[in-house]
């Protein structure tokens, strides 16, 4: 899949960028020196977390007949070691239902098998930067 990042020439640090037949805007702060016109890289990231949390959860409540009614993920982020490489992200899930504690496990189970938190805990990313 081919994802690409164009400058929009109306504010200084803000991209569009086109995922499939979808636009999201990205900026950074205004302390960044952007106009804050959108989620930074960094909001980016971690609200994929987020999404893929509750749509696994979702997913599989589906699948499994779980009376789940709403999934709400909410995402922490603590930067202050990520010179250090240690990048701290802390999702809590809010479900909301007529789950038994056993279903409620369960599914908290499950979204700690997330692919984008596989992605982030345990495979390695390569990574190559070209120019055109």
């Amino acid at each position: 899949m081919l994802i690409k990042a164009v400058r929009d020439q109306s504010l200084p640090m803000r991209h569009i960028l086109h995922v499939r037949n979808h636009l999201v805007s990205t900026d950074v702060s205004l302390e960044e020196g952007g106009s804050d016109a959108g989620p930074s890289p960094h909001d980016l990231y971690d609200a994929a977390l987020a999404a893929c949390k509750a749509l696994t959860v979702v997913w599989y409540a589906k699948r499994k007949a779980i009376p789940l009614e709403q999934v709400e993920t909410s995402t922490e982020r603590d930067t202050s070691d990520e010179r250090k490489g240690i990048y701290r992200l802390a999702v809590t899930l809010h479900l909301s239902g007529d789950l038994s504690e056993a279903q409620r496990q369960e599914l908290l189970a499950v979204a700690e098998k997330c692919p984008i938190h596989k992605l982030m805990a345990t495979v390695t990313t390569e990574i190559s930067t070209v120019l055109e």
